[in-house]
């Protein structure tokens, strides 16, 4: 799956790469709940879609959460990671990997790298809420 093109159509299609903005206009409701160890999930009941944030998330990491899960949306809507993990013994790592790699797409966009050229891809990284541990799954 080519994260990286299905992201640019996104951006392109929506003109921003906001994760919060995406999800709105593609109709899927986000839900902020009180969650112990899980940062966020999505789910479809029906046709509708729904992203679940925990709401004790710090703010940094909001829009990468968010946009982790609006990849399940788009790219993995039929698979129920939850259950996978918990009930069968498939691995949910690729999925989980091309989620990481949407994201990062998304929240660091050719553009944003070109428009601040000067500085470090990892300090962009940072200012946009991506973990450091995921920023070289950048597509250069």
């Amino acid at each position: 799956m080519d994260e990286k093109k299905i992201v640019e159509e996104l951006i392109a299609k929506h003109e921003t790469n906001n994760p919060f903005v995406i999800t709105d206009n593609l109709g899927i409701t986000l839900l902020y709940r009180s969650m112990r160890n899980t940062l966020g999930f999505f789910s479809k009941y029906k046709r509708f879609r729904f992203i679940h944030l925990n709401d004790n998330l710090p703010e940094h990491l909001k829009a990468f959460v968010c946009a982790h899960e609006l990849a399940h949306a788009v790219m993995h809507a039929d698979i129920n990671t939850p259950f996978l993990k918990s009930c069968t013994l498939f691995s949910t790592d690729k999925i989980e990997r091309e989620a990481n790699i949407f994201a990062v797409e998304l929240l660091l966009p050719d553009r944003l790298l070109q428009d601040y050229a000067d500085c470090s891809m990892f300090h962009i990284a940072k200012a946009v809420g991506i973990p450091e541990k995921l920023v070289q799954l950048k597509h250069k």
